[in-house]
């Protein structure tokens, strides 16, 4: 199967070439409900001021996720990190960048520009964040099996707690305008496309997206763009150490009676064994290890959209995770994209709601 239209693709020479997924950007009336489902999920506080929290992983990144103080819940945006100051340069130059190169503010510093991107989401460029010392994590379990022993005169015992997030893997947002929008990632961040799924036309639906590090290997998929009917947040995922991790992140989510949305299971495209949850808000959440990695020269893989290519093995994604809530400002902007977006077609629509509610 070809693609058979020209995004999205590898650009020859793009303007930076992101170094890795640096952070989340959420709005939120209620920072303190944020954080309660966030702690329970893994993820540790970073630093606190009175309109904004920061929150980290156990890896060197200062913070993964911010959360600032709004009346209106929504996903802002993310941040990439570049690995030269003429990148920024070059970022900051670009129509779509929101004012000149300023100092970051956020844990670990750095100088940023901000952007926004075709499909109206908030992109900051970082460049020389300051690590921080790694927090302990267990080590992944060393597992017995038919052929290899491992473990003699020993258990495996858990403790209960939330699970050790080790990084922020990746994000997915849907889009309504898909062609311009990943043009401009990939014509300005490098990202390459390593696996897409089509509709029947030969049009994609959906793009995994990983960094260019050459022969470095990568995240099977960093940003992922889903043809969509408006601009919107999918879901954000964060790695953890093994499956065990996966399961009791379960576990202690299910006691502490938040919302599960579905897992566990493992994906098809990128591999990962995963576990999904939604916030307060209902913006999903996934636990996943073992995920893919690939090299920059690995070559992109097209593949049909289906409901069965979402996982190898687990429950069937259900309904309630991709189908939207049909209010009326909803059911306005599927009309606005329908009449403005060059990409969202009636037969497009009705696949999409076919496949996915």
């Amino acid at each position: 199967m070809k693609l058979s239209t020209p995004q999205p693709t590898r650009h020859a020479n793009p303007t930076t070439r992101a170094s890795e997924l640096a952070y989340l950007i959420f709005e939120r009336p209620d920072i303190a409900k944020a954080e309660a489902f966030l702690m329970d999920f893994g993820l540790l506080p970073a630093k606190r001021e009175e309109n904004v929290s920061f929150l980290r992983g156990t890896g060197t990144a200062a913070c993964c996720y911010v959360i600032r103080k709004s009346q209106t819940p929504r996903f802002a945006g993310f941040g990439v990190t570049v690995d030269t100051e003429a990148e920024l340069n070059a970022l900051a130059a670009l129509p779509e960048a929101n004012g000149p190169i300023v100092q970051s503010t956020y844990p670990g510093g750095g100088r940023m520009v901000r952007l926004t991107c075709p499909s109206g989401f908030e992109v900051h460029a970082v460049y020389g964040r300051t690590p921080v010392e790694p927090l302990p994590h267990r080590s992944p379990l060393q597992l017995n099996s038919a052929d290899g022993i491992t473990r003699i005169n020993e258990t495996q015992r858990l403790t209960v707690t939330a699970p050790e997030i080790i990084k922020l893997g990746h994000v997915v947002l849907e889009v309504p305008d898909y062609q311009r929008t990943a043009a401009w990632y990939t014509r300005h961040f490098g990202f390459i496309p390593t696996d897409i799924q089509v509709f029947q036309d030969g049009s994609p639906a959906v793009a995994f997206m990983r960094v260019d590090r050459g022969d470095m290997p990568v995240d099977h998929h960093t940003l992922v763009l889903a043809q969509g009917v408006v601009p919107k947040y999918s879901h954000s995922a964060f790695e953890l150490i093994d499956p065990d991790a996966v399961a009791m992140g379960q576990r202690v989510l299910r006691e502490r009676q938040w919302h599960h949305a579905w897992g566990m299971g493992r994906h098809l495209l990128g591999s990962q064994i995963f576990d999904y949850w939604s916030d307060p808000w209902g913006c999903h959440h996934e636990h996943y290890c073992d995920g893919d990695l690939f090299t920059a020269d690995n070559p992109t893989g097209i593949h049909p959209v289906s409901r069965q290519a979402m996982s190898q093995w687990g429950p069937e994604l259900p309904r309630s995770f991709t189908k939207p809530k049909l209010t009326i400002a909803f059911l306005r902007s599927v009309i606005h994209s329908l009449r403005t977006s060059p990409d969202l077609t009636f037969g497009k629509l009705r696949t999409l709601m076919k496949l996915f509610g």
